[in-house]
């Protein structure tokens, strides 16, 4: 009985340190130390949430910067590969399309480009929009300003994140 005791007390104590106290800890860490990360890194364009610029999304028009293929549809539930096999036709129709495309999302949601996938998309976007020559050196610009450097210097790829692009994009009119 008296080990039954003694084994209730820990299991009672362990639920209050690992059910309560280590997440509340952790809560607080995250709001205080990381609170844009922690609350999903949202992007605010005039005033209003428009979506984050953690989670690719879906820009399809000709005046828009596209992001990177989605295997997923840029729905962040069942995000990650297709799970086809390497002899499956529609892998095999799916990687021509993407070839057409030039890049590929490895987990369907990368909200980034590489500088240079913009920069092959800013014929395309001048066209749509009816841009002049000025129009376009602004756009150059702008994916220059928006253009984010390696982690720490040296971990990834420079990149621009798609959302942000567009948002501004759509500021020069």
């Amino acid at each position: 009985m008296k080990n039954i005791i003694i084994c209730v007390k820990f299991f009672i104590l362990t639920a209050i340190l690992t059910g309560l106290i280590y997440p509340f800890l952790i809560t607080l860490i995250g709001q205080v130390a990381f609170n844009n990360q922690s609350n999903g890194s949202m992007f605010v364009y005039h005033g209003r949430v428009v979506g984050s610029t953690l989670i690719g999304q879906k820009f399809d028009q000709d005046k828009y910067f596209w992001p990177r293929p989605s295997a997923v549809d840029y729905n962040p539930l069942p995000s990650g590969g297709s799970n086809l096999s390497a002899t499956s036709a529609k892998l095999k129709s799916d990687v021509a399309t993407r070839e057409a495309k030039l890049y590929a999302s490895g987990s369907g949601l990368d909200p980034h480009i590489s500088p240079a996938a913009a920069f092959f998309q800013v014929d395309r976007i001048v066209k749509a929009r009816h841009f002049d020559s000025a129009q376009k050196g602004e756009i150059i610009n702008l994916i220059n300003q928006l253009t984010e450097g390696r982690d720490f210097r040296v971990l990834g790829e420079k990149r621009v994140n798609v959302l942000k692009l567009n948002a501004s994009l759509d500021d020069l009119r």
